[in-house]
């Protein structure tokens, strides 16, 4: 059973930082796209980073215009781990945070959530001003 749990997530200042965690187990993701999304109350699903394996060879990493510069992906494939690293926190980055993997190998996935294949339960993080 493929399983995609997140850690990472809690309270902090705006202008702090935040590292998250998302562990997969059942299978391997290392030549598939990983990514963050995030939800805020009444909100939808929004697209944060996307790790992706272009053509098989080189890892590229997306971002939303929001997070540019302030946000960092990255993976371990020897733990199946996928990590986003979050700085210069704002209160608009208040959500819940949800890790997405993808089934295809070698895929770029964009924006749209609909990508995302196995989703985890999601963490919550919350930037007080």
């Amino acid at each position: 059973q493929v399983q995609l749990v997140e850690s990472g997530g809690g309270l902090v200042q705006a202008g702090g930082s935040l590292r998250l965690s998302c562990a997969a187990s059942g299978r391997t993701f290392s030549k598939n796209a990983m990514g963050w999304f995030r939800q805020a109350p009444g909100k939808e699903r929004e697209f944060v980073a996307v790790h992706s394996w272009r053509y098989l060879r080189t890892f590229i990493a997306s971002y939303a215009d929001s997070v540019k510069g302030r946000f960092t992906i990255s993976r371990n494939n020897d733990l199946n781990t996928l990590y986003l690293e979050m700085n210069n926190l704002k209160p608009e980055d208040t959500a819940v945070y949800y890790c997405a993997a993808g089934l295809k190998p070698g895929a770029v996935p964009g924006t749209d959530p609909a990508w995302g294949d196995y989703w985890g339960q999601g963490t919550q993080v919350t930037v007080s001003s």
